[in-house]
Parts: structure tokens; C-alpha cells; sequence
């Protein structure tokens, strides 16, 4: 049973109001991914200034990556105990804290630490702007603001790559300034939530944190993920390595699970994660967090070493997908607004990311830029029409007070499937990219070790090999995304399984016999729908 809960109502939040607070909360939201995406062209650069390995050049984005999953739930069941405008003010203060000591990393170990801690702070702001965004705005009005959402995230995605190679190109700024750029619009952010953000106080008492369960997720998640780093790298897929961090993964999470199971105040309720449309929901994530981090990752790849484009160059040319995420997103919203239905949206971006996906399979080192273009506003419409509509769906169906789980608990398996999808994918492409070179330098008649070194660095290859480098990573990327294809398709039987319901018009779930103060609304007795309300499992119901 959980705790008791007092809400000291805030006054009811004006249009205006809503929107200067969005305003400090997309910018908060933008940093934190812009952080993850900024460094992918810079990489080469920065590894090199510190004198740092080919793991370590892994290590550094794979460790936000990991402190920001393993986190994320946790963050999500703070924000149900705790004051939320708070929490997200501490995440920010940690990621400005991460960001400055990488900035000022002297070796390839210090940024690593750094951007492992800066993590923390990204994985509470990914989950807690959503939640602060639940507590403001009713299902039904949401999906308007969804395209903001998705814009700011379709930004930092496509934008941060082309942004850190631009840094890395201009000699009077440096790769530092990689890490230093979002500090300032982080602070400005931190000054304009502190004067909008106005968020009811939940006080609740007899809380217990479930610190046992939050350290068995993070350490099952820890593993796997470094796992996944590591296979098919510095060990084979079926070594004794793999079997033991495997093994121990799968312990250490099923412990979890028990212990959350018997948990007072869990950090992932059961009750949240078996309700049917959390559990498609999540399936559905999986996808998209493919679609989000493998498409910036792969595509930026694809246009410099297979097809010779400079960084900068290769995040314009990844702009099709960003213009797809950005008018899916705000024309999805509104209409899902004016309907008040969300499935039918959702199935559509399910379908159109398969399709996107299906077309990026088809292509090589020659394949015509529009068609690729074509294809990557496809993978940006159907990214833009799902991510932020499954977290909706899955708000709709909980009470306020079960917020911050749940959209944390929809967040959190988005990156742990980003995560693995972008790490199984490279091993893929690591591997076929290889074989083909070996192939093609023998059918040559070039000796292997003349592409010896990194394939990386094109410009200390000789000519013959350096063609054969790029076309073999060409055409190696179009069998990845077909693999992301077939993947996808997941996506799209979990959507047509959502039951089919009417988003909500009140903050929080009728409950009958009482009214419940919920920040700028009162819940009463009655339902307030518009003709369809929903129960807390979220089936329809004619009122």
C-alpha cells in the first residue's frame, strides 16, 4: 500500500504560464540529448588529444549511455515521492557538474568519469521533463505540446552531430567546447524553471525508498550493457565472458523483479509494468530507441566514411530526417488533441518507421542521395508520430501519482533498447565491413596488409584501398538497417494491440466518492471526459 499523500494545490497554470515553463523544460531536455549526440563527430579528435585506445573512444559515449539508463527508473520514483521541480533542478546541477569536469578532462580515464556522472544527470532530466510535463498538462491537451517535444528532440539528435563537427573544425574553439556549450543554456534554463516552473508539493509520509531494488536494476543493467560493449570485441559471443556477465545479468534482474515484487514503494510498481498498454508500450520503445540513436549513429557513419562527406557536411545531409521528426510530431499532436485518440497515430509511425527502415536497407556507396533522403524523412516521421504518443498512452492509463514510474519506466526501456540496438548493430557492421574488405582486397590482388591500421583514417590509405574501404561500409550499412527493419515490425504488433481509448481531459484518474486536488485541476467524483472516460486499467467507458 503506498504512503499517505497531501498535495498543496498550486494555483491553476494560464496558457502563458504553461508555456514559459515548457520553454526552461525543452531547454533543460535539449542539452541532455544534445550531450550524447555532440561528441559522435568530434570522437576522433578528442581520443586523440588525450592519447586515449580504440576502447576508450567506446567507452566515452557507452558510459552516459549506461548512468543514464540505470538511472532513469530511479529518477522516475523520486519524482513520486519527492518535489519534482527540486529533482529536476538537482539533475540539471549534476549535468552542469559532469559537463564541466569533462571539459576540463586531462586524460581519456578523467572523461570517461565525467561523462559517466554527467549521465546521472541526463537519465533524471530525460524522465523528470516528461513528468513535470504530466503534472501540468491533462492526456487530452498534451498532444498538442508533444510536437514541441518532438522537435526539441529531433534537434538535438540529427543537429548534435552537425553542431560538434562544426566545433571540432573551428580552431579558436576546440573540442572542449563539445562539453562547455550546453553549460550555459543548462543555467539558463536552471534561472527560467526556478521563476515558471510552479508544480504542486507532494508531501507524503512513512516513505520508504526501495534502495535494495534501485541497486540490483542498475547493477542488471550495468552489466548487460557492458556486455554488449565488449562482445565480439574483446571476447567471442559464446565465451565464457559472455556466459558469466550474461548469467549475472539475468540473476541480478530477476532478483530485482522479486525484490520489487515485495517492495513497499518500488521503484518499477509491478502493478504499472503488467498493465497491458505499459507492456506494449514498451515494446513499441524498443523500436523507436533503435530508430533515435542507431539512425544519428549509423547514417552520420554511412555519409563520411562511406560516402566520403566531411562531418559537417554529414549532418546536413541528415536533415530529412530531423524536418520528418519535427512535422509528424506537431501535426500528430494536434490532431491527436482534437480526437482525443491516440492509437491510430501511433500505428502509423509504427508502419512508417518499418518502411523507412525497409528503404535505408536497400542502399550502398552509389545509392542516389534523394532516395536516401526520402527514406530518412520516413525513419523521421514514423520516430516523430510514436516516441512521444506511447509515453502518452501509457500516462493516460495511471494515476498522477504514478507519474513519474511510469513515463520513466516507457524512457528507460527507449534507451536500453537505443543502447543495445547501437551496439549489436556496429558489431554487425564491424563484422561485415570486415569480411567484404578482406574479400575485396584479395579479388584485387592488394595485399591485406595494406589496409592495415584503422579503416577509419581514409586519408592515410592509398587510393585502391581506401575505395574499397569506403564501398565496403557503404553497402554494409543498407544490411544493418534492414536487420532494424524486421525489428521494427515489433513495433507495429504492439501498436495494433493497444486498446483503443480517449486521452483524458483531467490530470488525474476519477476517483468515485472524493475529489482530488491535483495541482491547477480538482478531479470530482464525476468523470471529466469528453463522452469517453477511462478506469485505471484504461478500457473505455460510455459515461
Amino acid at each position: 500500500m503506498s504512503a499517505p499523500t497531501t498535495t498543496a494545490e498550486a494555483a491553476p497554470m494560464s496558457k502563458r504560464q504553461t508555456l514559459e515553463a515548457l520553454s526552461g523544460l525543452l531547454l533543460v531536455l535539449f542539452v541532455a540529448m544534445l550531450s550524447g549526440t555532440v561528441v559522435s563527430t568530434a570522437l576522433p579528435k578528442i581520443i586523440g588529444a588525450l592519447n586515449g585506445s580504440q576502447t576508450q573512444y567506446t567507452w566515452v559515449v557507452t558510459a552516459t549511455l549506461l548512468t543514464a539508463t540505470a538511472t532513469t527508473p530511479i529518477w522516475g520514483k523520486l519524482a513520486d515521492l519527492f518535489n519534482k521541480k527540486l529533482l529536476i533542478q538537482v539533475a540539471i546541477v549534476v549535468f552542469l557538474i559532469g559537463s564541466v569536469t569533462a571539459g576540463f578532462a586531462q586524460s581519456a580515464g578523467q572523461l570517461i568519469a565525467a561523462r559517466a556522472f554527467q549521465g546521472i544527470g541526463v537519465g533524471g532530466l530525460q524522465a523528470l521533463v516528461q513528468v513535470a510535463i504530466a503534472a501540468m498538462i491533462p492526456p487530452r491537451e498534451r498532444g498538442r505540446y508533444n510536437g514541441y517535444l518532438g522537435g526539441v528532440m529531433a534537434l538535438a539528435t540529427v543537429g548534435g552531430p552537425l553542431l560538434g563537427g562544426l566545433i571540432v573544425d573551428t580552431s579558436w574553439l576546440g573540442w572542449r567546447w563539445c562539453f562547455f556549450v550546453g553549460v550555459p543554456v543548462a543555467a539558463v534554463a536552471l534561472f527560467l524553471l526556478q521563476i515558471t516552473l510552479n508544480l504542486p508539493t507532494v508531501r507524503r509520509t512513512n516513505v520508504k525508498i526501495d534502495y535494495l531494488g534501485a541497486s540490483l536494476i542498475a547493477a542488471g543493467v550495468s552489466v548487460l550493457l557492458i556486455w554488449i560493449s565488449f562482445v565480439d570485441g574483446s571476447f567471442a559471443w559464446l565465451s565464457w565472458q559472455t556466459g558469466a556477465m550474461v548469467g549475472g545479468a539475468v540473476l541480478l534482474l530477476a532478483l530485482a523483479v522479486r525484490v520489487e515484487a515485495r517492495a513497499a514503494e518500488p521503484v518499477v510498481p509491478p502493478h504499472i509494468v503488467r498493465e497491458r498498454t505499459t507492456a506494449l508500450a514498451i515494446l513499441g520503445s524498443l523500436a523507436v530507441g533503435m530508430a533515435m540513436f542507431g539512425g544519428a549513429v549509423f547514417l552520420g557513419q554511412y555519409f563520411q566514411i562511406g560516402r566520403g562527406y566531411s562531418p559537417t557536411e554529414a549532418g546536413l545531409l541528415t536533415i530529412p530526417m530531423m524536418v520528418g521528426v519535427l512535422i509528424s510530431s506537431i501535426v500528430a499532436g494536434r490532431m491527436i488533441t482534437a480526437t482525443g485518440r491516440v492509437k491510430p497515430y501511433i500505428v502509423f509511425g509504427a508502419v512508417v518507421l518499418v518502411a523507412g527502415f525497409a528503404m535505408l536497407g536497400t542502399i550502398d556507396h552509389g545509392t542516389s542521395l534523394v532516395f536516401v533522403g526520402l527514406a530518412m524523412f520516413g525513419v523521421g516521421v514514423g520516430v516523430g508520430t510514436t516516441m512521444q504518443n506511447l509515453v502518452l498512452a501509457v500516462q493516460n492509463t495511471v494515476a498522477l501519482r504514478d507519474i513519474g514510474a511510469a513515463s520513466a519506466t516507457v524512457a528507460f526501456f527507449r534507451s536500453l533498447g537505443g543502447t543495445i540496438g547501437v551496439s549489436v548493430l556496429g558489431a554487425v557492421l564491424a563484422r561485415r565491413v570486415t569480411d567484404r574488405i578482406t574479400e575485396d582486397l584479395a579479388a584485387a590482388g592488394i595485399p591485406a596488409s595494406a589496409g592495415g591500421g584503422s579503416t577509419l583514417n581514409l586519408d592515410a590509405l592509398p587510393e585502391p584501398v581506401r575505395q574499397i574501404v569506403r564501398a565496403a561500409y557503404g553497402d554494409a550499412t543498407g544490411h544493418i538497417f534492414l536487420i532494424s527493419a524486421a525489428i521494427a515490425v515489433v513495433g507495429v504488433v504492439a501498436a495494433l494491440l493497444l486498446r483503443p481509448v480517449t486521452l483524458r481531459s483531467s490530470l488525474d484518474l476519477p476517483d468515485p466518492g472524493r475529489s482530488v486536488a491535483v495541482g491547477a485541476d480538482a478531479v470530482d467524483a464525476a468523470p471529466a471526459f469528453d463522452e469517453v472516460s477511462a478506469d485505471p486499467a484504461g478500457r473505455e467507458e460510455r459515461a
